[in-house]
């Protein structure tokens, strides 16, 4: 009987891939080498992929989906971490994939015959189109504080998937200036309602750490439902 695969190291990639299906030996095999062809990217460079390949896994740092315009401006519409896919053939071609943070990046490995490893991509492209849904009701219809709010449980459920929390704190390496053009804010909009946050105890960041003190009852004031993943690929929260 040829023994189980066990890999040599498991990335916050392979932990959120894990926890939206179970991968067999051979789709574990199949993420151990895309990520021997890992490739660093420096913060705010344009990710792309070698020649040859379409698709990308995110391993660690934060990119995003961006779209620019010729006089400075830039909306993103999508943060990517670790664990997400990113195509480069759906993006049209004012949308392009920036890292915010240096990031580590690797082709999409084949699927095969791992129907799990198959399982967890698909639930990874139907929980990016969720975000994506979300992120157009959240910049529609909530005022600053909830969209903020709102974009940090979610950002604290994405996280949790791929082992990145700490209770109900997480990492947040990113700039009020990039929360701005993510939320559709001014930057001294972005200040205010930070002060405004901290003020009302609902939330602590310092030194690039961020912990939401009460998310249950932040998420009960938003109507805020996590995206559920299991084995029979059902999403809940919109």
């Amino acid at each position: 009987m040829t023994p189980a695969f066990r890999p040599t190291d498991i990335s916050p990639a392979v932990t959120r891939l894990s926890a939206l299906a179970p991968i067999g030996s051979e789709g574990l095999a199949a993420l151990d080498e895309v990520q021997r062809q890992r490739r660093k990217v420096a913060a705010h460079r344009e990710v792309t992929l070698g020649s040859g390949n379409r698709v990308g896994l995110v391993l660690s740092g934060w990119a995003a989906r961006v779209r620019h315009w010729s006089d400075g401006r830039r909306q993103i519409m999508h943060v990517l971490l670790a664990g997400d896919l990113f195509d480069m053939e759906q993006a049209p071609d004012s949308v392009s994939t920036i890292a915010l943070t240096p990031v580590e990046i690797c082709p999409m490995p084949q699927v095969g015959a791992d129907e799990g490893l198959a399982a967890a991509f698909a639930q990874s492209r139907v929980l990016e189109r969720l975000y994506l849904f979300r992120h157009i009701a959240r910049l529609g219809r909530l005022n600053a504080v909830d969209r903020l709010t709102d974009w940090l449980l979610e950002t604290r459920d994405r996280l949790a998937l791929a082992g990145l929390t700490n209770g109900n704190g997480f990492g947040l390496p990113l700039t009020q200036e990039t929360l701005a053009d993510l939320l559709g804010l001014t930057s001294v909009h972005v200040n205010r309602t930070l002060q405004l946050l901290r003020r009302d105890n609902v939330l602590e960041w310092s030194g690039g750490a961020l912990r939401l003190i009460d998310p249950v009852a932040l998420a009960r004031h938003l109507d805020y439902q996590p995206a559920h993943a299991g084995t029979r690929q059902r999403v809940s929260g919109f």
